[in-house]
């Protein structure tokens, strides 16, 4: 199950409200979360782009708080996550993946090492990008 490992409280992400039931991460990576206009954690990009990833170790309901990461490190990462590549998430739906940067694809972090021969660590290096627009 991925989960956070090292997380400095103060300033390693944020706590917000889920906007939807959101199941455990037991059978995969953390994913990109985006806040939408009430300002509650979506799944991908939501109305402020990718902020940070998010990482359940429990099933939570609309409404809890979570905290989303944007500074420390998940462990327990699965393929197709690989050691030594830099990390995506889909402004869609969250998932990460090594899909190259695009408009569709938002670098997160990348991958230090494998634990084991199907889990790796992910660091997550997530701050404000500078703003591209009119």
């Amino acid at each position: 199950m991925a989960r956070y490992d090292k997380y400095e409280p103060k300033g390693g992400g944020f706590r917000a409200r889920l906007n939807a039931d959101q199941l455990k991460t037991s059978a995969g990576n953390p994913l990109g979360v985006g806040l939408n206009g009430t300002g509650r954690v979506v799944l991908g990009a939501g109305t402020t782009g990718i902020v940070g990833v998010l990482a359940t170790t429990k099933d939570m309901k609309a409404g809890d708080v979570v905290d989303v990461m944007t500074h420390g490190e998940c462990v327990e990462c699965i393929t197709p996550l690989v050691a030594g590549s830099i990390i995506t998430a889909n402004t869609t739906t969250g998932v990460l993946s090594l899909t190259a940067a695009s408009l569709t694809q938002v670098p997160i972090g990348f991958t230090a090492e494998a634990l084991t021969a199907t889990q790796v660590r992910l660091i997550v290096r997530r701050g404000m990008q500078p703003f591209i627009g009119t």
